[in-house]
């Protein structure tokens, strides 16, 4: 089977992937340009690049396209499905990865730690400037959106600090797991009107675009803090940016955004409240080492049997 490693990965990826699949040919594009613009693929890799369905069209013998990550929304799944290619994600894989960019941002913004670095290298030594407004987890309600892997680890991390979490999601976890991970159930509006710091851990689709808009910021704590380590889209950024210019909301860490070059986000950039990374809450080093056998067992069973796990567009393939 012709294999496509499509984009830019840690070094030695490729080299991985071919010592665990010595039967099939794997080779690599790097650029958007480069995979728009292939036709041989059987079977695509795909971290960061995004397969619309001109990738799916050009590509007559394409069996399937496997999500380097939970997220899907890059690939045109429907597309994909009515040309009979399945679409299959890697969820549970980079989540402590994740979980912990998100206790870590949680951190930096409620000990202020960020204000005190910067005052530090300009000789301020105060240490009480900011003492009145940072505080610890401990005792603290976690707001959790989306009980997924992800999800579930976050809760388990800050637990561990002492925090109590509630959760919302559309589809609510089965009791005997609610209990195991000590995560409450709570509606979305109990959520956002009670919790300390509200964190968001679903995927992007046209049900949860923007389910973070002006009226569920209106909903928060004026000194909760809002994290979004999924996907940029669930918070609607310019509502985001009103809300905080009026003061509202204590802090927020984002890992996306809904446009890194917009004016919004040039704007947020500013605020001394925000922090914003690149998007690399599932970036590091050692997360190779569990991704890439993860991903070559998807390979190998799909070459086998012609299936997969995880496969998320199943609506829309033929039915057999």
């Amino acid at each position: 089977m012709n294999i496509i490693l499509a984009g830019p990965y840690p070094t030695g990826t490729l080299e991985h992937f071919q010592s665990l699949l010595p039967e099939h040919r794997v080779t690599s594009v790097l650029t958007q340009e480069e995979y728009d613009a292939m036709t041989d693929a059987e079977c695509i890799i795909v971290r960061i690049l995004k397969t619309p369905e001109g990738v799916i069209e050009h590509n007559p013998n394409l069996k399937a396209v496997i999500r380097w990550g939970a997220g899907y929304d890059s690939v045109d799944i429907e597309a994909a499905g009515k040309r009979g290619v399945m679409v299959a994600n890697t969820p549970g894989v980079n989540a402590y990865a994740v979980a912990e960019l998100t206790l870590g941002l949680m951190i930096l913004l409620s000990r202020k730690i960020l204000g005190y670095c910067h005052n530090v290298q300009s000789g301020n030594w105060d240490r009480g400037i900011y003492g009145n407004a940072s505080f610890s987890l401990n005792y603290k309600t976690v707001g959790i959106i989306g009980g997924g892997s992800i999800g579930r680890r976050v809760a388990a991390l800050t637990q561990a600090f002492g925090a109590r979490v509630q959760y919302y999601d559309p589809i609510r976890l089965p009791g005997e797991v609610e209990q195991q991970h000590h995560m409450t159930f709570v509606p979305l509006d109990q959520l956002l009107s009670t919790s300390d710091l509200i964190s968001l851990h679903v995927p992007l689709l046209d049900s949860t675009r923007h389910m973070i808009g002006a009226e569920q910021l209106a909903a928060m704590k004026p000194s909760a803090y809002l994290l979004n380590t999924a996907r940029g889209g669930l918070i609607d950024d310019a509502a985001l940016l009103e809300s905080l210019q009026k003061g509202h909301l204590a802090g927020v860490g984002l890992d996306c955004v809904e446009d890194e070059n917009s004016a919004v986000t040039a704007q947020l950039l500013q605020c001394p409240n925000v922090i914003i990374t690149p998007h690399i809450g599932g970036t590091t080093a050692d997360l190779a080492d569990a991704m890439i056998p993860f991903i070559a067992e998807k390979v190998t069973s799909l070459a086998k049997t012609g299936t997969m796990h995880d496969i998320v567009n199943t609506q829309w393939l033929p039915r057999s």
